[in-house]
């Protein structure tokens, strides 16, 4: 590397533009690759769980871990007081930490908790030139270079990305092929506020002399900033992790365009939208050359300076990742005895479950298959306790539904299946008349809450709405009331998305044939079976979305409880199933269900009720089930276990506008068990488990397992991390103070407070109750009952798999449902854990 002779430092503003030479493979392969490190963010109206790691899984997970702390001062793992906190509680014991330290061959010192902290405050991180420029600024009368590049990009995608923002009419009436980049150039040369709110009344000569492509920003930068392909993919990453948030938001473009591209034509959609994360890289990498050719022709007193530590910042940056993951050794130890300590029950639990002798069977009257959300654990307990005559299953949410569904009045359909598939099916639903009526009213209702939530309208809209909006405050206030606008679905018709065609019997018998055949119902059918989806109602919270169910894309499970019952109930369908050889009892019925999250309430979803009664007995099951439920919830809330009237004290709680915390959602999750229902039913797993229910024995070819492993349990994992990250940095990965919420754009995400970067991840009043952490950051313990050579076969044919087990994102076990005997895979081995 060599450095530039100070005699050169100064940069006229108004010399043209310099010819650069372009940039080598190597060097667009590092932009590529710190481009494809940022993980999407879904948006509020179909909110999810994600991990933010996610796009990094083929690294190790320490590795990652350490390179985000060294670039960022991103935290992967809980603070060494946390881990001493555990040890002091007696969760983690001297046994946990000498089996952990075994595992990751670690022969250091990791009990003395005091010295790890020294060492991780003395590590240095990488700085990039604001930082840099940062340090020397008068800080009292001036502001942050990294603060105003944060809020300026961060307005400037606010405007761009929302569909009625300032920018859309440009960004719709661009020439073809124009970049991200070349309109924030274009925007930014007009503004003549960023000098000024920064006191250097020069800088905007300096935003004049950038490249007008980005092509031609990466080459001047790379080059004037002398960064080889080595240091450039990290450098460049370090840039990203800036603006997180909006990165992440491309991200999330970058991946609907992947999955909607028609077959063959996805990787190619992928290169070409890649191009939209690296303009947005190219605007925050113009800003650090405006700065850098700012200070070496304005300021010639901090140029030598900054050019010095500037290659400092290049030569030490892969010593600097090392250095971050050996300090952070010790701390794996902990973390990986904290899991040990929560596996180590549950194993001989499962274990002593599966030797245990089968119960005496008896004939079920009614069976009711459950969502394998957390939340759902408890509540199966509680409705097995009702009756031996009850059976309960676990499935994901969406039963195996590819739909989209689009009311009548609505422009738009909305995904209702996990984010990691593409809608098959269009699925519209309504009452068959008023359709432009409902369209009207649906856009005002829009537009209404759009207007009174922003941050600017919060109180004009009370001054503009007089006493009607007064009196409307005063109701919520005094007596909330949680309600969902009724789902008409009176008429439902069925189309392929692709096409637009109408679905046929056959089409339908074969989908209904393989949602039966993947929830294990192809026979043994009771005279009732419940499908339950849930929901959850929270008021002035934009981030409900997350509450609903996340495998039916961040919406109520009604859609699909409602659709699917209706399919499996229609007499043509069961004859076309019957000439197939699946033949349902004529005197089976399936009946929708919903389960409130907030109330911990069963109860079959309006309209529905008509079609499919419940006897008394049933309804008496699913009423004493939710009050068990919520009384042994209740004290997690703050609340009485004997309160008379719980039940609507939990429905004030998910209406009351001014309520943080309406539930904890899917907080303390920590494992996912795929194996028969008679291993988990007598075990108390708090709430903590995810529960899909298998049997290896009925799946000969093991495609059911194939089709767990590969989209619920890599869900599961999904929540998990993005729980995980939101509590060891919810600064980076979390979304702060929910009080402080602005939405932005009606549904892209929030900002906390009036500026900053788009937050993502989770609040804090969904993690912490503000004494103590309400989720325990975990890696996820999965734990299949199936053969092991079926699951090494599984995870051969899928990179995910292969990235998730094989770099420590998640422990994974076999479990086998007759001996007992636990098996943990390490290393392409099955070992004992």
């Amino acid at each position: 590397m060599t450095h530039l002779d100070n005699t050169q430092a100064a940069w006229p503003a108004n010399a043209p533009e310099q010819e650069h030479t372009p940039l080598t493979e190597a060097q667009q392969t590092a932009l590529d690759r710190a481009c494809a490190r940022i993980a999407p963010s879904w948006p509020l109206d179909r909110l999810i769980a994600v991990s933010p790691y996610w796009t990094q899984r083929g690294e190790d997970a320490a590795t990652v871990a350490a390179r985000l702390s060294a670039l960022g001062n991103v935290h992967c793992l809980m603070p060494p007081s946390h881990y001493l906190g555990a040890w002091q509680r007696g969760e983690i014991n001297d046994r946990h930490l000498a089996a952990a330290a075994e595992r990751l061959d670690y022969p250091g010192g990791y009990k003395n908790l005091l010295v790890v902290v020294d060492e991780l405050a003395r590590l240095p991180h990488w700085h990039n030139v604001s930082d840099l420029i940062d340090a020397r600024r008068d800080r009292q009368h001036k502001m942050a270079w990294r603060d105003e590049i944060t809020q300026q990009i961060s307005q400037f995608c606010a405007a761009y990305y929302q569909e009625d923002g300032p920018l859309n009419a440009q960004r719709l009436n661009a020439p073809s092929g124009k970049r991200l980049y070349q309109h924030w150039r274009e925007i930014t040369l007009k503004d003549r506020g960023i000098a000024i709110l920064m006191g250097e009344r020069r800088l905007r000569r300096y935003f004049a002399t950038l490249p007008e492509t980005e092509a031609g920003l990466f080459e001047a930068a790379i080059a004037e900033l002398e960064v080889d392909a080595d240091r450039l993919e990290h450098y460049a990453q370090a840039l990203l992790l800036d603006i997180n948030g909006w990165a992440a938001w491309v991200a999330y473009q970058e991946w609907q365009r992947a999955l909607g591209a028609p077959e063959g034509e996805v990787e190619g959609e992928r290169e070409a939208s890649a191009s939209d994360m690296r303009s947005l890289l190219a605007i925050r990498l113009a800003w650090e050359l405006v700065l850098w050719r700012y200070v070496r022709a304005e300021l010639p007193d901090q140029a030598e300076r900054l050019t010095r530590l500037w290659h400092a910042e290049l030569v030490e940056l892969p010593e600097r990742v090392e250095r971050h993951l050996h300090a952070q050794q010790p701390l794996w130890v902990w973390q990986l005895a904290s899991e040990l300590a929560y596996q180590d029950p549950l194993q001989r639990a499962l274990g002593e479950t599966a030797r245990a002798p089968a119960p005496a069977s008896e004939a079920v009257r009614l069976q009711a298959v459950f969502c394998i959300d957390v939340r759902s654990e408890p509540l199966r307990r509680a409705l097995e306790r009702q009756s031996p005559a009850i059976q309960t299953l676990g499935f994901a949410g969406f039963f195996g539904l590819p739909l989209e569904h689009r009311q009548d009045g609505a422009a738009l359909a909305q995904p209702h299946l996990p984010g990691l598939l593409a809608p098959r099916v269009t699925l519209k639903s309504g009452t068959g008349e008023g359709e432009a009526r409902s369209a009207k009213r649906l856009n005002w209702q829009a537009r209404l809450q759009e207007w009174s939530r922003t941050a600017s309208a919060s109180f004009t809209a009370v001054e503009a709405g007089g006493l009607l909006y007064a009196g409307k405050l005063l109701r919520r206030s005094l007596a909330p009331k949680a309600g969902r606008v009724p789902l008409a679905m009176d008429e439902l018709s069925w189309h392929w998305r692709d096409s637009g065609e109408a679905l046929s019997l056959a089409d339908k018998a074969a989908l209904a044939r393989t949602v039966l055949g993947a929830m294990g119902l192809t026979e043994h059918l009771a005279p009732r079976v419940l499908l339950v989806g849930h929901g959850s109602h929270s008021t002035n919270n934009p981030h409900a979305a997350g509450l609903e169910c996340g495998a039916c894309g961040g919406q109520s499970g009604e859609v699909s409880v409602r659709a699917l019952a209706r399919l499996l109930n229609d007499p043509a369908l069961r004859e076309a199933l019957a000439e197939e050889g699946l033949v349902i009892p004529e005197a089976t019925r399936f009946v929708p269900a919903l389960h409130h999250t907030i109330t911990d309430r069963i109860e079959l979803p309006e309209g529905a009720e008509d079609a499919f009664a419940l006897s008394e007995e049933e309804r008496a099951w699913l009423a004493g089930a939710g009050d068990q439920a919520r009384r042994e919830r209740a004290p997690r809330l703050g609340l009485a276990a004997n309160e008379p009237e719980l039940e609507k004290v939990l429905e004030r709680r998910g209406a009351d506008w001014s309520q943080t915390r309406p539930e904890w959602g899917l907080a303390n999750n920590a494992s996912f068990i795929a194996a028969p229902r008679r291993l988990t039913a007598p075990l108390d797993l708090a709430g903590r488990s995810f529960l899909h229910d298998y049997d290896w024995r009925t799946d000969p070819d093991a495609s059911r397992l194939e089709l767990i492993m590969t989209a619920p349990m890599v869900v599961a994992h999904w929540i998990n991390m993005q729980y995980n990250a939101s509590v060891t940095d919810n600064r980076k990965f979390g979304s702060g103070n929910k009080v402080l919420h602005n939405v932005v754009g009606g549904h892209i995400g929030v900002l906390e407070g009036n500026g900053g970067d788009l937050r993502i991840g989770l609040p804090m009043q969904s993690l912490h109750d503000g004494e103590q952490w309400r989720h325990e950051p975990l890696r996820l313990s999965a734990y299949l009952a199936a053969p092991t050579a079926a699951i090494d076969a599984i995870i051969a044919r899928h990179e995910v798999l292969q990235s998730l087990v094989g770099n420590g994102w998640l422990h994974l076990f076999a479990l086998d449902d007759e001996t007992g005997e636990i098996l943990a895979r390490r290393e392409g081995r099955w070992v004992a854990p």
